[in-house]
């Protein structure tokens, strides 16, 4: 895994643009100009070589204030706040301003200001304050999807992916800053998930509503889609699950009231996992099944085994439970034979059902942020955000380097 770490880090250090931001990378760590610029590559980018500089990888500093210079610059909408979605390599923004960009925003900025980079507090500020004012909604302890360009219609769509990512960045915020207020939005997000997975035979419903009633039908003639795809997602219930232990872990001194998180982390893992694993007899995971745990995208993505070694090693940590960690080196033996390119570095993104690479969702290698990671967080606390455990561990033990 350490030599993966490294790996990544060589990788992708190609990513910046020369207009601001990061490019998607290719197969072989090129950048490919037909993808246009994202803000959330450029947020998962900054995230992971600020993590880089704590492990101290040449020339990392400078690479995050790239991604925090794109994120200050042309990302940016100077005229409305926020940050678009995209802009092309012509510098034409994509409109639109969605809760998932705006949550690696966050992400980013929390992760950027703990490795020092002068121009990141400013931007966590920003970043907090707009998401503040137009994403998080204090009356459902809930966060909001998408708005129009101007801050001026919201849509009446809601989705768990982007709380998801929410929830992941108000504890990274809690972690590196001390602003407690977070982890208890965190707090308030988690229990939502929770009733609504138990309710629903532990598949968390993804789509909703206005008034938050789930739309189990959502985007039944897109089945596939990238970011709201229909049916269960079993990757989405193991990365609930890591994140509703780690704020268990994080929020809770008894085991007495941890208890109620981890059991229903828990059962997301195995439901998941149950449904998943070799659901069409090959190894690997299904994208998505039907609400009956039938698979109907067969096609295994890399970041759904990246979290899987997270949980499973996760909830190792939580239970001591010896299945945990029979599961974490079965998913290691599968990456390693399936998803490693052994030759040009990095994780294959898509993979069919006959686990041959294929690029109809993700083509070539987008970005580092679930693969490095997952060479990372089973061997830290799992109660503390990565950036935050990798500069605890670095500045106690330099030879954790």
């Amino acid at each position: 895994m350490a030599s993966q770490t490294y790996g990544f880090m060589d990788f992708g250090r190609g990513f910046p643009t020369k207009q601001g931001g990061a490019g998607w990378l290719n197969d072989d760590g090129s950048l490919d100009h037909s993808q246009g610029i994202q803000t959330w590559i450029t947020c998962r980018m900054t995230h992971v070589y600020s993590i880089a500089t704590f492990l101290g990888y040449p020339g990392a500093s400078q690479l995050v204030h790239e991604g925090v210079r794109g994120l200050t610059g042309n990302l940016h909408d100077d005229e409305h706040g926020g940050w678009y979605p995209s802009v092309s390599w012509e510098g034409q923004p994509e409109s639109g301003k969605t809760c998932y960009t705006h949550a690696f925003v966050v992400l980013a900025a929390s992760s950027a200001t703990l490795a020092g980079d002068p121009d990141a507090p400013a931007l966590l500020d920003e970043a907090l304050r707009t998401f503040d004012r137009y994403f998080w909604d204090d009356d459902e302890g809930l966060a909001v999807d998408t708005w129009d360009s101007a801050f001026t219609k919201l849509d009446p769509y809601r989705g768990l992916n982007a709380n998801m990512h929410t929830t992941e960045a108000f504890l990274a915020v809690a972690d590196a800053t001390g602003r407690e207020e977070y982890r208890k939005r965190a707090g308030r997000i988690i229990p939502h998930v929770i009733s609504w997975a138990r309710g629903n035979d532990w598949r968390i419903p993804e789509h909703f509503n206005e008034q938050w009633e789930a739309d189990l039908e959502y985007n039944s003639d897109n089945k596939a889609d990238q970011f709201k795809p229909y049916g269960a997602t079993p990757g989405h219930g193991i990365e609930w699950a890591r994140l509703i232990t780690q704020y268990a872990l994080s929020t809770f001194d008894s085991k007495e009231d941890r208890a109620p998180y981890i059991d229903a982390a828990e059962h997301l893992f195995s439901r998941a996992v149950q449904d998943g694993w070799e659901a069409d007899g090959a190894p690997g995971l299904v994208y998505t099944t039907d609400w009956e745990g039938r698979p109907v995208v067969h096609d295994r993505m890399h970041w759904t085994l990246a979290e899987a070694l997270n949980t499973s090693a996760t909830l190792y940590k939580a239970t001591g439970k010896g299945t945990y960690a029979q599961w974490y080196r079965t998913f290691c033996r599968y990456v390693d034979e399936f998803v490693i390119d052994h030759k040009q570095g990095s994780w294959f993104h898509q993979l069919d059902r006959n686990n041959q690479v294929v690029g109809t969702v993700w083509p070539g290698k987008s970005d580092l942020y679930h693969a490095f990671q997952a060479t990372l967080v089973p061997y830290h606390d799992p109660s503390v955000s990565i950036a935050t455990a990798i500069k605890t561990a670095c500045s106690q033990d330099p030879l954790a380097r």
